[in-house]
Order: structure tokens, then C-alpha cells, then sequence
């Protein structure tokens, strides 16, 4: 008698934990978790299926993971090209402060379809206002995310609105983290956050950085993003950005760090000890801040993961991230000294797999496909002209994929998406009051 169980990917190909193309493969999802992978003939024989999703022509690969996000940045989209630096201050920040819950709705919608569309399962969302209409819309999408609020405490830029004391970021923290951690199945995370070093007293450090121990929950900085900050740092601390932190009880395997550009080799060194998740952002980096020492991190085995900086200067495509990532540190660190592996194919789906589900501090549970493992997995169409027949499917993958190859989305053993339409989201709907919320979002923003 054959096993029941909820779901079989039955008949495709696989990327394994060791980034490898295994053929001709059933995956068996029973309720969230992966049960079995096998030959299509053994599991055929084992297991009967509620649902069948086919993998013929497809690839099955572990769902991205987006560990560094700006959800409510969505109607921002080709506003900050060509603009000089500075752009948080002078347009991001005074853009979030002019927000409304019905904006932040309408931006989740449009975001959490724009993610499950791209081939992201999971999320880390930085923190912006009215965070919990983020959390109930990613509820809704069925996607796994870590969600915070933006804090801020000091700075001449920012808005009174967006400012809060150390008390009051922490309250509103934890009114979130009560109402949402755990909901979905478990599937949303309540995290603490800082902005960063130059909108934080050492008071705000301090006392996010000890509630996130006391929730045992992860803690979301921008570090080292830009020179602005460095130099910040050594006026009023004698010290780099990270050893600010450091200072302040910020440092630890609970930070995810996002940006992580402007380092010192004693920083990077510092990062290490501490065990900080670090977050590369491709994109939004090589447009104005610079190029990350990634070989670096590489060499000293640290994970890196891999996020899009929300949708104001790009897109949410992973796979253009890696696209980005892989050809600038080759022209910036390898073109010089004629090195055309400084970041092989395989490192870079390991970032937007493995690497963001460490960042998230979820690597037990996703970003590689694993007995016993969460079932978060997408299936791309690999028999198209731009990625079949290939030599290296994986090199491929990593220079031609894009997010329009991604057919089907399975979260938390769940069909999210099914040959390119996503089930949990009304994308009509959702396109339609986008389209009319644009204008007059940008008006009232003054932007």
C-alpha cells in the first residue's frame, strides 16, 4: 500500500546541497516538510500524492532568499536613477514618512507579488512604518519573512515623525513581535532593527540590541554601506562603524548586516569573531557606494547572503543581483590580476540560497532541498533557447536565468504559484489600484 502524502514534484531536474544538476528526480512533500528524493520509478512505487506538480523541462531549485529588503519602498520604483548620494536622507526616509496604512498595504501587495513572481520564498524586510500591514499581507502571499520596524533616534535628515526613543522603537517592536511572530504557520519572524550608526544614539544601539537577545530573535543594520558612515563614526567614536557597534553589544550570530561595504580588513576580521551574518546588495552598492571585499569573506568562510535593497533603484530579481555581483567583483577584483574565478557560479546561487537562509537563522530549516528540510522550492523552465542545451547548467542559471523563468512556487509545502500564476495574491487586482495609487503617492511625498 502506498504512503499518502500531500505533494510530489514528480520527474525533474535538481539542484542538490553541493550545487550539483541531478536528473531525473521526485521530491515528496508531506504537509511543509521534504520526506523523500528519489527516482521517479521509486517514488511512483512508495508514495500517492494529493497533488502532482510535473517537472518535465523544469529544474527544481531552493526558493531565494531576499535577506535585505525595503517593502514599503515599492512606489519608488525609478525615482532614485541618476541621483547623486545621500539618497536615504534626501529622498527614501522623507518618502516612508509620508506613507499611510492603505500606501504600505498596497506596497506590500505589489512587493509580495513582485517576490513570489521573481522566485524569492523568503524576505528580510528592514523595517519601514505601519509594519503591520507588511506582516498581514505576507501572511496573505503565503511567503516566509522576517519583518521589523525602521528605528531612528537622532539625525538632521530624518523626519520628527520617524523618530522614536529607545523605549518607544522597542514598544512598537514589541507590539509587532505580539501580534505577528509565529503567525502563518510560523512562517513570519519579528525582528529588532536599527537604521543605522549615524541615525542611532548609543542608547537606541544598546537597548535594540539587548531586546533582541531577550526575544531571542535576529537584530537588521545597514553597516558600512557608505563612506558617509565611516567617516561619521571616526568624528564622534575614533572608531569604524562596526567596531561602533561592537561597542555597544550590537555585534553577534543574531545580526544580519546588510550592505557590508566600507570595510577594514580589522572589521572584517571583527565580523568573523562575532559570528554577523553579512549581506551583500549588488545593485544598490556598485550605483554609488562601491565594491565589497567578497573574496574576502569567501576565503575566511563567512556567510554571505544576497538581498535586492527594495524596489526605488532596481528590480527584486535575485537573479540579476547575481548577475551584478559576479560582474563587477570580476572587473574590480579579478580583471587586475587576470583571476576569472574570484566568485565561481556555485558561491552565488549559495548566497541567494544558503546564504540568506543563514542571514534569516534559518539554515536548519531552508536554502538547500534536504530530507526533512522545509519544503521551499521553485521550478524554472529550462527548456527555453537562452538556457538549453548547456555545457554547465548551473553556470547557465547563474548568466541567463531570469525571473520570468520561474514557473512554479512552492512555500512551506504549499503551491504558491502554478505555471506562472500566483495563487494567494489577486495580481489584477493588486496591479490595477497600483497603477492608480503611483500619482498620488508621489504628490503627497513632494516627490
Amino acid at each position: 500500500m502506498k504512503t499518502p502524502v500531500s505533494l510530489i514534484v514528480k520527474n525533474c531536474s535538481m539542484i542538490t546541497p553541493e550545487f550539483e544538476i541531478k536528473e531525473n528526480q521526485s521530491v515528496v512533500i508531506n504537509e511543509d516538510i521534504i520526506l523523500a528524493i528519489d527516482s521517479v520509478e521509486t517514488v511512483e512505487a512508495k508514495y500517492e500524492a494529493k497533488e502532482t506538480l510535473y517537472g518535465d523541462g523544469k529544474l527544481l531549485m531552493p526558493g531565494l532568499v531576499d535577506a535585505h529588503t525595503h517593502i514599503c519602498q515599492q512606489f519608488l520604483r525609478g525615482r532614485t536613477a541618476d541621483e547623486y548620494p545621500m539618497v536615504w536622507a534626501r529622498i527614501l526616509v522623507p518618502f516612508e514618512s509620508s506613507l499611510n496604512e492603505e500606501d504600505v498595504s498596497t506596497s506590500a501587495q505589489l512587493s509580495c507579488l513582485e517576490m513570489i513572481k521573481s522566485g524569492t520564498t523568503s524576505f528580510a524586510e528592514s523595517g519601514g512604518v505601519h509594519m503591520h500591514k507588511v506582516a498581514e499581507v505576507a501572511v496573505q502571499s503565503g511567503l516566509r519573512g522576517a519583518i521589523t520596524c525602521s528605528t531612528m533616534d537622532q539625525g538632521p535628515f530624518i523626519p520628527d515623525s520617524m523618530k522614536s526613543n529607545p523605549f518607544e522603537a522597542a514598544q512598537k517592536i514589541e507590539s509587532l513581535y505580539q501580534d505577528f511572530h509565529g503567525a502563518g504557520d510560523g512562517r513570519i519572524q519579528i525582528w529588532f532593527a536599527l537604521r543605522q550608526v549615524m541615525t542611532s544614539t548609543p542608547a537606541l544601539i544598546e537597548h535594540m540590541a539587548e531586546k533582541a537577545k531577550e526575544y531571542n530573535t535576529g537584530l537588521h543594520i545597514h553597516l558600512s554601506e557608505h563612506r558617509d558612515e565611516v567617516s561619521y563614526c571616526l568624528q564622534n567614536y575614533q572608531k569604524r562603524p562596526a567596531e561602533v557597534f561592537d561597542q555597544f553589544g550590537a555585534l553577534g550570530p543574531n545580526l544580519l548586516a546588510a550592505h557590508s561595504v566600507v570595510l577594514s580588513e580589522s572589521e572584517i576580521d571583527l565580523l568573523k569573531e562575532r559570528k554577523v551574518n553579512i549581506v551583500h546588495n549588488p545593485r544598490s552598492n556598485f550605483g554609488s557606494h562601491g565594491f565589497p571585499k567578497t573574496p574576502r569573506f569567501m576565503q575566511n568562510d563567512m556567510p554571505i547572503g544576497m538581498g535586492t535593497d527594495g524596489a526605488a533603484g532596481s528590480s527584486l530579481s535575485l537573479f540579476d543581483e547575481m548577475r551584478v555581483l559576479r560582474s563587477g567583483l570580476n572587473v574590480y577584483w579579478g580583471l587586475p590580476i587576470f583571476d576569472p574565478m574570484v566568485i565561481p557560479a556555485k558561491d552565488l546561487l549559495k548566497m541567494v540560497t544558503a546564504g540568506g537562509a543563514s542571514a534569516l537563522m534559518l539554515k536548519e530549516q531552508i536554502g538547500s532541498i534536504e530530507v526533512g528540510k522545509k519544503a521551499d522550492l521553485v521550478l524554472l523552465n529550462i527548456n527555453q533557447p537562452h538556457l538549453s542545451p548547456s555545457h554547465k547548467l548551473i553556470n547557465t542559471i547563474v548568466e541567463c536565468a531570469t525571473s520570468r523563468d520561474v514557473e512554479d512556487s512552492i512555500i512551506d509545502g504549499k503551491i504558491v504559484m502554478k505555471n506562472r500564476e500566483v495563487l494567494t495574491l489577486d495580481e489584477e487586482k493588486i496591479m490595477f489600484e497600483s497603477n492608480k495609487a503611483l500619482k498620488p503617492i508621489a504628490i503627497k511625498a513632494g516627490i
